[in-house]
This record gives structure tokens, sequence and C-alpha cells, in this order.
């Protein structure tokens, strides 16, 4: 569709990580929440980024979700919840961004960084493993309620990437931002036409979207049950 463009963004910080062990209530949960931070390029395929994995693959992971993206614009807001200035990767993201929040980018959005193309997916699920991270149970549901859990992106041409590359949009196919999708999700659960709109976006995520259509029968659907990941 016809837009106009201009949005940019800047890889802050580029993080990694394998799954491991998190402490959670009684017991442990398999995870790959912990990253470490990257120099220099690293190799994005259609599923991954070289280093990176998934614990749980019926949830996590695969060609919608290749990569998380979350806003370094977002951690001032999250230093009196956690007790300290939130590090670069601390919600499990592989890029900390700058200029890209989810009110401004739109499902579908396409962008270039490095020698990749990549295409936004569908918002982040917050779920249990935020919490688990950072031993604060009410962390997800901040997040989706506040609509800043950040998104995804798919991959259309792998390439490399680095910590500093600028991420330039070549494309809007959609009018519907990530906060739009998430506010439908989690905080306007009645508001059917919205909901519909973001329905009739085709480039969101066949996860998200199979997610959203059990809301069209089921108006309670517990935030806990959606979207989960990590």
């Amino acid at each position: 569709m016809a837009a106009s463009l201009g949005l940019s963004g800047v890889i802050r910080s580029l993080q990694v990580g394998r799954p491991t062990l998190l402490p959670w209530r009684d017991g442990v949960v398999p995870s790959a929440i912990v990253k470490h931070e990257v120099d220099g390029p690293v190799a994005l395929d259609h599923e991954n980024l070289v280093g990176d994995a998934q614990a749980d693959l019926s949830v996590h992971g695969g060609p919608d979700k290749a990569v998380c993206c979350y806003s370094i614009e977002h951690a001032a807001r999250w230093a009196p919840v956690l007790g300290h200035e939130p590090p670069p990767g601390a919600f499990g993201e592989n890029l900390t961004l700058e200029g890209l929040t989810e009110d401004r980018v739109h499902i579908g959005d396409e962008f270039t960084v490095g020698t990749a193309r990549v295409q936004v997916s569908q918002p982040r699920g917050p779920c249990f493993k935020l919490a688990a991270r950072w031993n604060v149970r009410e962390l997800p549901g901040l997040m989706a309620k506040g609509m800043i859990s950040g998104f995804y992106l798919r991959v259309l041409e792998p390439g490399e990437i680095a910590a500093g590359d600028t991420l330039v949009q070549t494309a809007r196919r959609s009018e519907i931002s990530v906060a739009e999708v998430m506010r439908v999700t989690y905080v306007a659960r009645r508001d059917d036409e919205a909901r519909r709109a973001v329905l009739g976006v085709p480039e969101l995520a066949a996860q998200w979207r199979d997610g959203l259509l059990k809301l069209e029968a089921r108006s309670a659907l517990p935030v806990e049950t959606f979207g989960v990941e990590e």
C-alpha cells in the first residue's frame, strides 16, 4: 500500500542466548531469555540469529519469530519496577533498538538492516518467564496492558547484522501498529471492529491471528493464556 516512509531505528545492542534453567516457584523452567551481547556481525537466517536458540519450539522461534526486538526508550519505565535500570537484553530481546517503538512500528513494515531485509510480524506476547527472569510476577501483565512488550521480525532476505546498524524502512503494508494489535488483544477485547481490522492484515503472524480468532468466540480469555512467549 502507498505510504510515506522515513521510519528508522538503530540497533543499540545485539544479544543471543541458549536455553538455561530459571528458578520459578518451587522448581525451574527452561528458557533462553537470558542472553549475552555480541560484538561484530552475526549471520541471520530465516529462523534465527546464529548462536541463538529457543527452549520451547511449540511457542517460540520459527520464521514469524526469527528476531525479538525491544525499545531502549522503555528502560526508564521499568527501572522502578525492577529496582534498577534494565541492561540491554534484559527482556530476552535479540535487538535492543532506539527509535522503533510499538506505537510507531506497524505490522508488515519492511526494513533493510545490515545486509538483511526483515518484516514486522507480530507483537511479543509477554509471559511468566519474564517474571521468572526478574522475580517480578506482575511484569508480564504490566507489559501487556502498557502495550510495550516488543515485537518480532520475520526475515525476508538473510544476511549479517550488527550492533550499530540502522534499520531503514522500505515498505509499509498496513495501518495497524504493533501497539494497536496489543490493545485489541489485552486492553480492549470487546472492540470487535478494531479486532477485525487487525485480522484483516495479511502480514500478521498466523499464531497471533489464531489467538485473536479465539477471542471472537471467547470474550473473557485470560491474558496468561494468550501469546505465550519466551
